[in-house]
């Protein structure tokens, strides 16, 4: 059983490698994952790893690993980028052509990406990103692609489907969410913010502050819990969008990733205060803008989830915020004291936060200060930990036991 963000591994078949690969197919010239030639910190500041600077990226948002052990990185203002190594260890980052055109600004443009749990047969990927509607508006989507890799380190987009949108489409550039993962029931889920709009979060008629579950090619599951509810709904549009919903009452969430139980756990941005990790329960209402444990930016504030027990409460919270962003549930080799915990990357935290799973309960167990806003975490085919920095120039970063 896959028992983290699915598709970011696609299972212990995956070698650890970065490696060229052979024109139009893609399929790789296997040769070992060679060192990172950069300077690497060794653990001397008390921290349990070393670090590596691989790359740098203009506003990465997302990160996954093929099959092969290569790498593709997002870029918000729109740019799919391919990282690969060569035998003596030199990065070389190239871009993937035919992305869709995104709305650049605020939260918004090109988020998440990640590879069908059968990538080795259907070559096929998955990307989120902000869509401009109508009249100032706009929001998520998610197409599917078919990817094609070239000698030369680059690639292609073809065949590409949009098969998902967030509705509706609103004014604003906040709180898209859009975090794909594919669980090991080979069903697609998707996070969905409630755009900075608050009502929209407890509205069956809309899929904004939700998180989603699809079949791979964006058609609803018969199974899903509000199907029946949605045989209700006044037209088809709201038929569907109820359809597809398996929890509501979310905020800002930017992390999902499975344990080894395939239990689906998502993180989400609170607002001034309260910072989640969630364990997503099929039908569950986590409660927002109804209760939080945070209070509105202006003062105001929101009763906590403990007033309000019909509503499911966070399993860990943060006040002073974290701001999480990436989420994994480490099952690697080489950290082998963190496997089963989650590994969160921390914004206006600065921080990797390692949060340790205790029965029904989690903690947070360590906070790893890195002195920059960490956008994304991802365990690499070897079990190394790779981060990704946010804003402009970020760096790829990867952790490494000390040596």
């Amino acid at each position: 059983m896959l028992n983290r963000r699915s598709s970011r591994l696609l299972g212990s078949a995956c070698v650890a490698l970065l490696c060229a690969c052979s024109p139009g197919n893609g399929e790789a010239n296997v040769a070992a994952m060679p060192q990172v030639p950069a300077e690497t910190t060794a653990a001397a500041d008390g921290k349990p790893f070393a670090i590596a600077e691989v790359a740098s990226f203009d506003e990465p948002w997302a990160m996954t690993f093929l099959p092969s052990g290569e790498l593709l990185v997002t870029e918000r203002g729109g740019t799919l980028k391919r990282l690969v190594l060569d035998a003596s260890g030199t990065p070389k980052v190239s871009e993937i052509s035919g992305v869709p055109a995104v709305d650049y600004g605020g939260q918004g443009g090109l988020g998440d990406v990640i590879a069908h749990p059968d990538f080795a047969d259907n070559r096929m990927v998955y990307l989120s990103y902000a869509e401009a509607g109508e009249g100032d508006t706009r929001g998520a989507a998610v197409a599917r692609a078919t990817l094609t890799l070239d000698k030369n380190g680059g690639g292609k987009l073809s065949d590409l489907q949009v098969i998902w949108r967030q509705v509706p489409k609103v004014k604003g550039r906040g709180h898209y969410g859009h975090r794909l993962a594919f669980g090991p029931d080979g069903y697609l889920w998707i996070s969905s913010g409630e755009r900075q709009k608050f009502d929209p979060a407890q509205d069956m008629q809309s899929n904004l502050g939700k998180i989603i579950r699809l079949n791979a090619d964006g058609s609803v599951p018969a199974d899903n819990p509000f199907v029946d509810q949605a045989a209700g709904a006044g037209d088809a549009e709201a038929n569907d969008v109820t359809a597809q919903i398996w929890s509501l009452g979310h905020r800002n969430p930017l992390g999902l990733a499975f344990d080894a139980d395939g239990q689906l756990w998502n993180h989400e941005m609170g607002p001034s205060g309260g910072d989640e990790l969630n364990r997503v329960e099929r039908g569950g209402n986590y409660g927002y803008p109804i209760v939080s444990n945070g209070d509105h930016y202006d003062g105001r504030p929101i009763p906590d989830h403990d007033t309000r027990p019909e509503f499911i409460a966070p399993v860990v919270g943060w006040t002073p915020v974290i701001s999480p962003a990436g989420l994994v549930i480490y099952d690697g080799a080489s950290f082998p004291e963190w496997r089963g915990d989650a590994l969160i990357g921390a914004l206006s935290g600065q921080a990797l936060v390692r949060v340790e799973f205790e029965g029904d309960g989690a903690r947070e167990a360590e906070r790893f200060e890195m002195d920059e806003r960490i956008r994304e975490v991802e365990q690499g085919p070897d079990g190394d930990i790779w981060l990704l920095e946010d804003g402009d120039d970020a760096r790829l970063l990867r952790l490494t036991p000390p040596a």
